[in-house]
């Protein structure tokens, strides 16, 4: 009898269909998941008769109660080589190996500049009033040449942004709290003083910080007062780093020109949630990562992950 796979957060019905699993399909049975799994209750009816499961980053929690509640689980392949949402000590408690795959920081650099580039032209809102007939040139682009670019972060992705800023001929500064002046030197950056500086410096302001105690809630009210009423804010880093309460009042109040985000601290976002429809806001679903090199990258490594889990010798194990 063979094994069964299930492949979860499948949105877009492409995990079977991007690369090739014959290499597996003679042992595995591959089910697909297209729907998003909400709930602990809902990952342990649905994964419950699979021997193997394949997550895609980190919007399905796997804590220590869930392993413990799919005793048939042995392997659980995770698209990046970190996560935070997987206990992998109760995984290892509970005999499943936990797997990981490469993951390019190419396509959250290229969303980056996509964002910020259609807040600052408005894009969204001039594409739609030509579609509807609506006002020929109803806005006023900010310009990017000769205008400063202050990155929270300047790590790989944050230092692929400044270099693009740079060709843009904007002024890039960065801050983080660990951050070098050999750092910022090395990609051409200034080292701000400090994070306050940034902000009230920065026409355009763009997250690239990993989450953790010392940057969750790291921008809030008092930091958004500091923005210039002109300037932009972009993450595409993680949520929690900017407190969504306060970013929407000032959106709402025109504090900040305008934002854009790629993530929620709620994935997928729910129905009639106010940064849905908050004003100056540019979102989308949390397109970071996802590209065809991408997804080509994480599921390719999976099915490799799973043969040679098959053959006694996993490799990419996380934890």
């Amino acid at each position: 009898m063979k094994l069964r796979c299930a492949v979860i957060e499948d949105f877009q019905s492409v995990a079977t269909t991007v690369v090739d699993w014959s290499p597996v399909t003679v042992d595995v049975e591959v089910v697909t998941f297209t729907e998003h799994v909400a709930t602990e209750d809902e990952a342990a009816a649905a994964l419950a008769d699979f021997d193997m499961v394949v997550t895609l980053r980190e919007r399905v929690p796997f804590p220590a109660e869930l392993f413990a509640r799919l005793p048939r689980l042995r392997l659980l392949v995770a698209s990046g080589m970190r996560n935070s949402v997987i206990d992998l000590d109760a995984a290892k408690r509970h005999g499943v190996v936990v797997c990981g795959t490469a993951s390019s920081s190419t396509p959250p650099v290229e969303l980056t500049w996509a964002l910020l580039l259609g807040l600052a032209r408005g894009i969204v809102p001039e594409a739609g009033s030509l579609r509807s007939g609506g006002p020929w040139q109803s806005t006023l682009g900010a310009d990017l040449h000769g205008r400063r670019l202050g990155l929270l972060g300047l790590g790989k992705i944050g230092g692929r942004v400044a270099r693009v800023g740079l060709a843009f001929g904007m002024d890039v500064l960065a801050w983080s709290q660990n951050l070098t002046k050999e750092r910022t030197d090395e990609v051409g950056a200034e080292l701000a003083a400090s994070k306050e500086e940034l902000l009230a410096s920065s026409d355009f302001v763009s997250v690239h910080l990993a989450l953790g105690d010392r940057t969750r809630g790291l921008i809030g009210a008092a930091e958004l007062a500091l923005m210039r009423p002109t300037a932009f804010l972009i993450n595409t880093s993680r949520a929690a780093v900017v407190q969504t309460d306060a970013l929407l009042a000032a959106l709402h109040a025109g504090v900040i020109a305008g934002a854009a985000t790629d993530v929620f601290d709620t994935e997928p976002l729910p129905a009639g949630h106010p940064v849905r429809t908050a004003p100056r806001l540019l979102a989308t679903p949390h397109l970071g990562y996802v590209s065809r090199a991408n997804y080509e990258t994480y599921y390719g490594q999976a099915v490799e992950n799973i043969r040679a889990f098959l053959d006694g010798r996993p490799v990419r194990r996380l934890g």
